[in-house]
């Protein structure tokens, strides 16, 4: 089928297209660039089997032969130490990567961190008591994780737009070439600034996650240069983008269904649930990230040959009809719900507890502290984020 999984009607609403794959075509090929295509996988049960299956390398290199190895579209040099990040990589490197960041996001830590995100959200909506209105991803959802990311790891606070501009430029790009070469500057810009930061705290060590990586790199193998500076890169656009993306899209479902945002202003204990359903309803996420065939596999009857790049779809695998009742209405009290919003198998999302905690306040306390919020514009003038991984909008004028 011809997708385009950047057009700005697909973005709007892909919910359609997703239903018809599932029923017409639930394995299907699309076209990425001229030169470069992925095979999406759209079944809830088909992408939690993929998701799990260790035939799809997330390192490109683990499953390519050597002649589609030759043919690979370029890539700048400076794009490499990227890829050895803990999300692109398979075990035993994700398992000795994952397991020096996963202290840092213990259940005991993120139940530390409620405080401090409920003072800054009720900060933020504090300055707001005498406006009505804002535009709420600026001015609100992308504050709160990008400050909380920013402490977790010893980032100045002050920088937190910066970061976010260059991380969301290069989130956009697609695997052209002349996509890539736009992004190129942003990738610049973002690794200057990391490797700074890992020189500042060799100089003055602190008590934040950097100084804490820094001194795993300093100790041993455990971490090499580049898997120092990925990985910094990828808890700083990780650490930010995903909540972003769940604060504004959970917002506006709440928004287009003002019986739920009621049943939530009435009983804030729904909270819970409700971050639930937002993620499965239209999650932060479209696309699971890329993986690669590692020999000829076969899902649903279809052959997909070694080397192609795979998608499980996560928005159609959390609208599947098979799998959830009703799917295309907004559920807020729905029990259970087994969504794919966060991944599944070893690369399931890391920060998703701090992701939930950083949604639940944050739109409780919008919920709460801003009564009578509506849309400030029509929905038809919003715009969606590039980028095929990610769902999210670009802005969101509300009322009150």
């Amino acid at each position: 089928m011809s997708i385009n999984l950047n057009d700005p009607q697909f973005k709007a609403n892909p919910y359609p297209v997703y239903k018809r794959l599932r029923s017409e075509s639930p394995i299907t090929e699309v076209a990425l660039t001229r030169k470069q295509s992925a095979w999406l996988i759209t079944r809830y049960d088909d992408v939690f089997a993929a998701l799990k299956d260790p035939r799809l390398a997330k390192d490109r290199l683990n499953a390519l032969t050597s002649g589609q190895k030759a043919k690979q579209p370029w890539m700048p040099a400076m794009f490499k130490p990227l890829t050895r990040n803990m999300l692109d990589v398979d075990p035993p490197d994700h398992t000795r990567l994952r397991a020096l960041v996963q202290k840092a996001f213990t259940p005991r830590f993120i139940e530390n961190s409620r405080d401090r995100i409920e003072s800054l959200t009720r900060e933020l909506l504090d300055r707001l008591q005498n406006s009505r209105r804002m535009e709420l991803i600026a001015s609100y959802a992308l504050i709160v994780p990008t400050t909380i990311i920013a402490e977790i790891l010893g980032v100045p606070v002050s920088d937190r737009h910066k970061f976010h501009r260059w991380s969301s430029a290069i989130v956009a790009s697609s695997p052209s070439g002349w996509e890539m070469a736009k992004a190129i500057p942003y990738v610049f810009l973002f690794l200057r600034y990391i490797r700074q930061l890992v020189q500042s705290r060799r100089d003055r060590p602190a008590s934040d996650l950097i100084s804490a990586l820094v001194e795993a790199r300093e100790a041993g193998d455990k971490l090499n240069e580049d898997e120092l500076v990925a990985m910094i890169f990828l808890l700083l656009v990780a650490g930010h983008e995903t909540t972003v993306n769940l604060i504004g899209n959970g917002t506006l479902a709440l928004l287009e269904n003002p019986s739920q945002l009621e049943i939530l202003r009435d009983d804030p204990t729904t909270i819970v649930t409700a971050v639930e359903e937002l993620l499965r309803y239209d999650g932060p996420l479209a696309l699971a990230t890329e993986r690669f065939a590692r020999e000829d596999i076969t899902i649903a009857g279809i052959r997909i040959p070694r080397g192609a790049m795979v998608h499980g779809v996560l928005g159609s695998a959390n609208r599947d009809e098979r799998y959830f009742t009703d799917p295309d209405r907004l559920d807020i009290s729905r029990e259970p719900n087994k969504h794919l919003g966060f991944g599944q198998g070893i690369h399931f999302c890391l920060g998703a507890p701090l992701a939930r905690l950083e949604g639940q306040i944050a739109i409780a306390n919008l919920v709460r502290y801003l009564p009578r919020l509506r849309l400030a514009i029509p929905r038809s003038s919003l715009r969606w984020k590039r980028g095929a991984v990610i769902r999210g909008l670009n802005e969101l004028p509300v009322l009150w």
